[in-house]
């Protein structure tokens, strides 16, 4: 932890917008991670594309690259940010019956995206939920946290794992 104060609030302690109109726009990347655990058969339903719904990982995809572009509509602070990146891979563990989701995104501006990257997993993640549900409503998500990031004034962070 740093002794950094948060940005998000004013000398009176309201919540505000940070305003970075003045900040030099840099290339800024950000990756999250997030797993859903399942039934091994759940897994292999997946990995199969057997589920009815549809190609699992195809939707999720989806689902996590617009949640990403919409991250401002659901965390009240953050940025309307014109993204040039959103990636998306899913790592299945046949045999452990879990995925892991890694979303990386990038943009050149005057804020970062890590906020963009983890709601991308998370969105990715409960619309692996939603689709597998009917066959596996014990699922877990979890695990959701922030990677790596690089660009802007605070410079890097690498999670030792």
């Amino acid at each position: 932890m740093t002794d950094d104060k948060l940005t998000h609030f004013d000398d009176e302690g309201k919540a505000i917008m940070v305003d970075v109109g003045e900040k030099t726009p840099t290339r800024r990347v950000a990756v999250a991670r997030g797993e859903v655990r399942m039934a091994e058969a759940t897994l292999q339903r997946i990995l199969d594309r057997s589920v009815e719904k549809g190609d699992v990982f195809s939707v999720a995809r989806i689902a996590g690259i617009m949640a990403a572009k919409k991250t401002p509509e659901l965390i009240p602070l953050c940025h309307p940010l014109a993204l040039s990146s959103v990636k998306i891979e899913f790592l299945p563990f046949p045999g452990e019956g879990r995925v892991e989701i890694e979303a990386a995104v990038k943009l050149t501006g005057t804020t970062g995206v890590e906020m963009e990257a983890l709601t991308a997993v998370s969105v990715a993640a409960l619309t692996i939920y939603d689709m597998c549900k009917a066959v596996d409503k014990a699922m877990v998500i979890g695990e959701i946290r922030l990677m790596e990031k690089h660009g802007g004034k605070s410079g890097s962070f690498l999670r030792q794992e």
